[in-house]
């Protein structure tokens, strides 16, 4: 998305990216990103020049997400150390704290691009299987279960969990 870096916009560049990475079913990854991409726009807004046009880029492959914001200003940023009580001065090291990996390149003939990326695996939960007879309502005498393997007592759901689908994950 281009947008120009003001402190209004900010707000809702956070929220498309909680929207993409829920959409994405990479809730995990929102508080980082949301905060690394909040960092990369306040820095295009304090420092860029000669504008504060940029665009946000959100790209995921294999598992790996990378956030990116391209401005206009050739200036690569870098990471300083700030006083105790300084109000500002921590952006990239907070991106650099809560990313797998950051950096900044030169972008075309005026301009950069900074990124950051995430792990981005799914983790993956084993679906629960629940016995036929607490969802349908059938025995293990029933005709419809003759063909399937008992489940061992200890695999099966208490009496009083509640019925869900044969499948949950």
């Amino acid at each position: 998305m281009e947008l120009q870096a003001l402190p209004s916009r900010i707000g809702q560049v956070r929220r498309i990216v909680s929207a993409q990475l829920r959409y994405w079913h990479l809730d995990a990854l929102i508080d980082r990103a949301a905060l690394g991409v909040t960092e990369l726009l306040t820095n295009v807004h304090r420092h860029a020049q000669p504008d504060k046009m940029c665009t946000v880029e959100l790209e995921l492959l294999l598992d790996r997400l990378t956030v990116s914001v391209h401005d206009h200003d050739p200036r690569l940023p870098q990471i300083h150390d700030a006083e105790s009580f300084a109000t500002s001065g921590r952006g990239l090291s907070m991106v650099a704290a809560v990313s797998e990996s950051w950096g900044a390149r030169p972008h075309g003939e005026h301009g950069k691009v900074v990124w950051f990326t995430l792990p981005a695996s799914v983790p993956s939960t084993p679906p629960v299987l629940v016995p036929a007879s607490s969802v349908y309502g059938v025995t293990a005498t029933d005709p419809l279960l003759a063909d399937l393997e008992t489940v061992p007592d200890e695999d099966r759901v208490p009496e009083h969990a509640p019925a869900r689908s044969a499948v949950v994950g």
